[in-house]
């Protein structure tokens, strides 16, 4: 019979406990950030005692990188593999998300070492990112795919940092720079007729920059 561990309201904690403290940590890290969690709050949330989340994890340090280990592991498969979008569509489909800010960037900012695990998956993520919009560029035929891959990078990740700043949507303008980029750096025949900078013309996914944000949460079903 298996063991079970015993959490800090003596209910009795089986083999899911480790899910569990990666969901409280991933919730409470999003919600009030990495240095206002405790391990105390932490294993409230989790159900679990101390000892099981030291069970589990080394610490505290090693939790945040297994949190972003698991955020996005094989970096928005669902644009970047997707088979029944074109390359200038999938570029513009990375702007069709919706995060209050990225997890890489903010574990970033409040973890100031450099060689910490989380800081290192949060580089590694960002270059990965940065590379699946490069190959996509380069298969929509763009002359300068490392460019354009950088720039587009570059966009998004500003445009999660302000849209915190400033407690508003800006994804969306973000994609209406997007597609004047990606249209600028397509050769013309590959840029479909009408688009005219608009990135809704050629996906249908991502609206115009005008388009207020309750409308965008509308259009995609939040």
């Amino acid at each position: 019979m298996t063991k079970l561990d015993k959490g800090p309201q003596g209910l009795r904690r089986g083999r899911g406990a480790r899910e569990r403290i990666v969901n409280a940590a991933q919730q409470l890290f999003r919600d009030q950030g990495i240095n206002s969690t405790g391990i105390d709050q932490l294993c409230a949330v989790a159900g679990v005692s101390k000892r099981t989340l030291y069970q589990h994890f080394t610490g505290k340090d090693e939790l945040i990188a297994e949190c972003l280990r698991r955020f996005d592991p094989n970096i928005l498969p669902e644009v970047f593999d997707s088979t029944d979008l074109t390359p200038r569509e999938r570029l513009l489909a990375a702007f069709d998300v919706h995060a209050p800010l990225c997890p890489f960037i903010a574990a970033a900012v409040e973890i100031p070492d450099p060689g910490h695990s989380a800081r290192l998956y949060a580089r590694d993520y960002k270059k990965a990112f940065a590379a699946r919009l490069t190959d996509t560029a380069r298969e929509a035929g763009v002359a300068n795919p490392e460019q354009l891959g950088e720039q587009l990078a570059l966009l998004l990740d500003g445009a999660s940092a302000r849209s915190r700043v400033l407690n508003t949507e800006t994804l969306a303008t973000a994609a209406a720079i997007a597609a004047v980029l990606v249209d600028k750096a397509l050769p013309t025949a590959a840029v479909p007729r009408g688009a005219g900078g608009n990135p809704s013309a050629g996906t249908g996914r991502v609206t115009d920059a005008a388009t207020s944000s309750a409308e965008v949460d509308a259009e995609r079903g939040w």
